[in-house]
């Protein structure tokens, strides 16, 4: 259902608030890259800081742009499972492909609980769920055990596996076979990761470099693996730039670079050094995007 190239993208702002313009604008670039889908309101959107109107706007006028030329998969996750049924439930009305959902942060549920919050989105709202595990965020890990609970429930489709062990993304893979499609939520794992079963990347690079991140993956369906390993080793020191400050600000301060939006942040984030600055642009010099 969700397989290939899913970019997550950055909320662009201005003067404080969402850039249309802006958005709309990145979401051309992409579906011209020929990206299989967008995620809007994700942790590169600075969901945390997205006030609830805002999280509708930015998912709204992105299903409105993309106009079924690519898949929509929503953020919209939260600590609450109230508020994540609310969030979910718009993005179904909204029309949404599915919606990606994250572990609750902060107040760290256990096993069970991590199981009970997920059946309950996926009982109250029917649209593809895509569960998201990314322990270095929210403090809390999924286990691949409860991974495969879950995909018992027939709305829970894919899960972004953001641990960054190609173990965990191996261990949901054979525990669940085909009750659940695994996508890297780490674009440093993403080849690793369609080696042992996964079925494609919800991407940060693939903001920058559309085009080379769906010809390194079709590479690699189409069966021509020594392209594929090619293309991932060119791409890795830009996957590697994307993090060296906390995501989304690289990736971010990269667009403005390029043009595409205002280098402009949400507090508690807020612009990196000039020092990694300049990493940056180096590195998008040397990949020949600047």
């Amino acid at each position: 259902m969700f397989e290939g190239i899913y970019v997550a993208i950055p909320t662009p702002f201005k003067d404080g608030k969402v850039d249309e313009g802006a958005l709309r604008d990145h979401i051309e670039f992409l579906i011209e890259g020929g990206v299989n889908g967008i995620v809007p309101c994700g942790t590169t959107g600075e969901s945390a800081t997205l006030s609830y109107e805002e999280h509708e706007e930015v998912i709204a006028i992105t299903i409105e742009q993309v106009k079924g030329r690519a898949k929509v998969i929503a953020g919209t996750g939260s600590n609450s499972t109230k508020e994540a049924i609310e969030l979910t439930a718009y993005a179904k009305k909204a029309g949404a492909d599915g919606a990606l959902l994250i572990t609750p942060y902060y107040n760290k549920p256990n096993q069970e609980g991590l199981y009970r919050h997920f059946k309950a989105i996926a009982e109250a709202v029917d649209i593809p769920i895509v569960l998201y595990n990314v322990p270095g965020r929210t403090g809390v890990n999924m286990l691949p055990e409860t991974v495969a609970r879950l995909s018992k429930i027939d709305n829970i489709v894919a899960i972004k596996e953001a641990t960054g062990s190609t173990n965990v993304a191996t261990e949901i893979v054979n525990l669940c076979g085909d009750n659940i499609e695994v996508l890297s939520g780490d674009d440093l794992t993403f080849y690793p990761l369609l080696a042992v079963g996964g079925k494609g990347v919800i991407s940060v690079t693939a903001n920058i470099v559309p085009d080379r991140m769906v010809k390194m993956y079709k590479a690699f369906v189409n069966g021509d693996i020594d392209e594929a390993r090619r293309l991932h080793l060119e791409l890795y020191p830009l996957h590697k730039t994307m993090f060296v400050d906390t995501n989304p600000i690289p990736v971010k301060t990269a667009l403005s670079m390029m043009g595409r939006m205002e280098k402009e942040f949400r507090l508690p984030l807020c612009p990196t050094t000039p020092e990694k600055e300049e990493v940056i642009r180096r590195m998008l010099e040397e990949k020949e995007v600047l």
